[in-house]
Parts: structure tokens; sequence; C-alpha cells
């Protein structure tokens, strides 16, 4: 008569316990139905292809500065060197990892180093979420979608009223 307790309690364990995960059909691996919210983790600065584009040698610090914006280091020991590191982890993705060296002779750009930037259009696909859903209402509509649109009613603007003097204070200058 004492199994028939620790039988049941044992049921009862496995039926709750089954609720925490369920076997992946393909892998055969238990997967997590609760799995902790992870956040995407973006750091530094992003560097375009465009951007590459309008750097030239020759150009002051600033000048540079205006088109790259801020580098994200720049060593004390190596002044005439900035890094632009960018860097964006996002879960169940591959890690996002970009560096451009600008090295500077005095004020003057000298070279940079870049591995094969992204133009900016390809950037943002990159970084957009496939299973997002996509939205049915398309922002821009085609030429035939607007002529098919009803006509607005044409309202005449009614009349305006008397523009007579509105004050009632003496003018301010006299006469």
């Amino acid at each position: 008569m004492s199994r028939l307790p620790l039988l049941g309690a044992t049921a009862a364990a496995i039926t709750l316990l089954s609720g925490c995960g369920t076997i992946d059909q393909e892998t055969g691996r238990l997967v997590r139905v609760f799995a902790p919210y992870r956040i995407d983790v973006v750091q530094g600065n992003v560097v375009t292809s465009e951007q590459l584009e309008k750097v030239k040698p020759g150009m002051s610090r600033n000048q540079v500065r205006d088109v790259l914006g801020s580098p994200m280091v720049t060593d004390i020991f190596h002044v005439d060197r900035w890094d632009y590191i960018f860097t964006i982890v996002r879960p169940g993705t591959e890690v996002q990892r970009r560096s451009v060296v600008v090295l500077f002779d005095g004020d003057t750009l000298k070279s940079i180093t870049a591995p094969e930037l992204p133009t900016e259009r390809e950037f943002v696909v990159s970084i957009s979420r496939p299973n997002l859903p996509r939205n049915p209402n398309p922002i821009e509509l085609t030429e035939e979608q607007r002529k098919a649109l009803p006509r607005p009613p044409r309202q005449e603007a009614p009349p305006a009223p008397d523009a007579g003097p509105m004050r009632d204070y003496p003018p301010l200058e006299p006469k």
C-alpha cells in the first residue's frame, strides 16, 4: 500500500516537469520553452562604404571626424591612429564585427585600412529582424491605387467674417 503514494508523487512530478521543455523533432534535444530574454548588444561606430568613399587622404582630423564620427578608440601611445570598431551581438545570429583603422601624419589623413564594408542599405537589411511580421499596408501607393481612391467632396469655403477693427483699446502711436 505504501507504494501507491510514491507512484502518484512520481507521476505528478513527471507531469509538472514535462511542461518545462520539449523535445526538438530534428535533433532529439531537449529544448527549453522558458528561455530568458536576451537583448541585442550594439557597440561602436557603424562605418558604411558610402562614408568611406567620402574620406580621402590629405583630409584633416576634423574633416574625418565630421564624416565618420568620433572614433571608438584613441590611444595616447598611438596618437596618429584612430580605431572605428563596430560590434553587434544578437541571440540566434552570427556576431557582426568590423574594424576600420585610420592613420594620420600629424593632422593630415595618411591612410585607411578597412574590410569590405556594407552599403547603408545592406547594413539595415543585415540588422533587421526577418521574423517580424511585414506591414500589409504599404507606405507608398502606386499610381493605380491613387487613381482608385475616392475623391473628397468639394466644399465651398465659408465667407470670411467682416474684418473691421477688432481692437477696443487706443492705438499705441499718436496720430
